[in-house]
């Protein structure tokens, strides 16, 4: 009996180390596909900023108008 009861003691450590290790994993891998996307959001702003900012320094297109005579 006393053997079984240290059997169980250990397992269930075991499978507590087990859930700690996977937590970090998934922890880490939380981290990691946040920053990629603060990562390629910035990237995509700063594209935005400066086809929006190149419009606005363009002149605007010239538009030609018909004559009717």
């Amino acid at each position: 009996m006393n053997s079984d009861h240290a059997r169980q003691r250990a397992e269930k450590r075991f499978k507590q180390e087990e859930r700690a290790r996977d937590s970090q994993k998934a922890m880490i891998e939380y981290e990691v596909q946040a920053r990629a996307t603060r990562e390629k959001t910035a990237r995509l702003k700063a594209l935005r900023l400066a086809k929006e900012g190149q419009v606005q320094t363009e002149p605007p297109p010239v538009k030609q108008t018909v004559s009717g005579n």
